[in-house]
């Protein structure tokens, strides 16, 4: 149980990570090509040391269950730990991958431990779970966004093999990948929701075609950014490679979704904090037209703002975890998980803005991150389904506690109220001359 403090043992290791980080792990951020990078031989002297001690403290891929060899924290110990590991910023940044728990490799490792074989796991998920190999996740379309209902992709059966055509938009580290999770359209004339399949299909195959590698306008990504524009021209995969029952892609998919969900709102919080740890040594350093910015109300104000911004959506972040432990039934949790995703990148762009407002033209500048922060906060309104989606979720799920009004007027309507009161005591006044 979680009562706004962690418990002595586990505080010793976020007070361990949060050290870790500071000293070891964001300086990385300076010196490496690219955190996923596995041909970089900076990288590969740094990182798998580093990798190594994160291990010894218990901390590698803390996202997994004991069954997959992970230590079963649950998702409040996870949260506090990601709300660390945020701040080494936005995309693949070495904070998560130093602790083994990088998207999308955590959704797909899940998936893959739900839904793969043996040959799977063996192939894929452990040399995944030991941070020797990276994956990838390719769903969205360029014609049609992430909505499955309207994807073209599809799969075709030919004997003992899947046959895949299409193209795919903003494949999340294909360049990176030893493998891709596909999903693709299997049986067109079904229901909507059971018209996909996904696939494990492997980086090599034949038919696949990077069309273009695609960045992040203002993320210091190199070579043209982290996202693929894939095309797929008859790329076979075997039969098993299947992941799920046929037509069942959405539900493999949401396996992946709602406790990631709540990590990468920790680690927006991580950078929320950042962003805000600038903006008050700024206020304090910075002496301008006669004091210092710290002295000036309106920046009092932005920094006060900041700050209630931050614990608000903290404690809505914490508490949805908290319940995720306690019910253990994401769908119960569903509306929460949403408000958490609306709130995040107003909050993360709204405390980037006023630490850039600060700065002044230093904040706008790329020798600071706040611009970078600022566009990671529009990224994780479109991440993992749009704000907008997460809005009619959760404004349904809420209007679906009320019934409707029985007579004209709404039950708390003060004369109705009144008139019913005065029926209830009629005794009384009458006893009394009221």
């Amino acid at each position: 149980m979680w009562a706004f403090e962690t418990d002595p043992e586990y505080q010793e290791k976020l007070d361990w990570a949060d050290r870790f980080m500071t000293e070891e792990v964001e300086p990385l951020e300076h010196v490496i090509r690219h955190p996923l990078d596995l041909s970089d031989p900076v990288r590969q002297a740094l990182v798998p040391p580093l990798q190594d001690q994160v291990r010894a403290q218990g901390l590698w891929a803390c996202h997994l269950g004991p069954e997959l060899g992970g230590p079963g924290y649950g998702q409040v110990k996870l949260a506090l730990l990601n709300e660390i590991l945020g701040r080494t910023g936005q995309g693949s940044s070495i904070g998560p991958v130093v602790f083994g728990c990088q998207a999308p490799d955590t959704g797909n490792a899940e998936i893959l431990a739900h839904y793969g074989t043996e040959e799977h796991k063996q192939k894929y998920l452990q040399p995944l779970l030991d941070g020797k190999i990276f994956s990838c996740y390719s769903m969205t379309e360029p014609q049609g966004g992430s909505d499955p209902l309207v994807f073209t992709t599809t799969a075709v059966q030919d004997g003992d093999e899947w046959v895949l055509n299409g193209e795919k938009w903003f494949s999340s580290n294909a360049r990176w990948a030893e493998f891709f999770i596909v999903m693709a359209v299997t049986d067109p004339d079904n229901a909507p929701y059971q018209r996909t399949s996904m696939f494990i299909v492997p980086a090599d195959t034949p038919g696949i075609t990077f069309v273009r590698h695609v960045g992040v306008a203002g993320w210091p990504e190199p070579d043209g950014g982290d996202h693929a524009y894939l095309r797929y021209e008859d790329v076979r995969v075997p039969k098993q490679n299947m992941l799920g029952d046929r037509g069942q892609a959405f539900v493999v998919a949401q396996t992946r979704l709602a406790g990631g969900r709540i990590h990468h709102a920790m680690r927006a919080v991580g950078q929320m904090q950042l962003a805000y740890d600038m903006m008050g040594e700024r206020a304090v350093s910075r002496f301008t037209q006669g004091d210092r910015l710290s002295k000036k109300q309106l920046v009092q104000e932005m920094i006060a703002d900041a700050w209630i911004e931050i614990q608000q959506f903290r404690l809505l972040v914490l508490q949805t975890a908290w319940k995720i432990d306690r019910y253990h039934d994401y769908k119960r949790v569903r509306g929460d998980i949403a408000a958490v995703k609306v709130a995040a990148p107003k909050v993360l762009q709204s405390v980037a803005n006023k630490a850039l407002q600060v700065h002044g033209s230093l904040g706008i500048s790329d020798e600071m991150p706040f611009v970078s922060m600022i566009v990671n906060g529009i990224h994780v309104g479109l991440a993992d389904g749009p704000t907008e989606v997460h809005k009619v979720t959760l404004a349904r799920q809420q209007l679906a506690n009320y019934e409707p009004a029985p007579g004209l007027f709404p039950t708390r309507h003060l004369p109705t109220q009144r008139e019913a009161a005065r029926a209830k005591y009629a005794d009384v006044l009458a006893r009394t001359g009221a």
